[in-house]
């Protein structure tokens, strides 16, 4: 009878979260093509003032991150659509 060695247990990889924002306009009739890119950000489509709209949410969003030293990939949801709808221009 022969033993097999001992299976060692799998180590968890230590994969880094990512995340990113997509904003994503349909309301565009004129033509235009508008694409806005950050490090974890990206707006795409929409009628010129949504597309503005939206740019000025994400940027708020992320300079209120920063304030409260929060990381997008850590960030609770609710926490995180809490800043987003007080960073949406009124």
């Amino acid at each position: 009878m022969s033993k097999e060695p001992a299976k060692k247990p799998a180590r968890k990889s230590r994969q880094k979260k990512s995340a990113a924002l997509l904003g994503l306009g349909l309301d565009n009739d004129d033509g235009h093509k508008r694409i806005t890119s950050g490090e974890k950000f990206l707006i795409v489509g929409g009628s010129q003032q949504t597309h503005e709209v939206m740019t000025e949410t994400v940027v708020k969003t992320f300079e209120e991150l920063k304030r409260r030293a929060k990381r997008l990939e850590t960030i609770d949801p609710r926490e995180l659509d809490e800043i987003i709808d007080k960073a949406q221009p009124r």
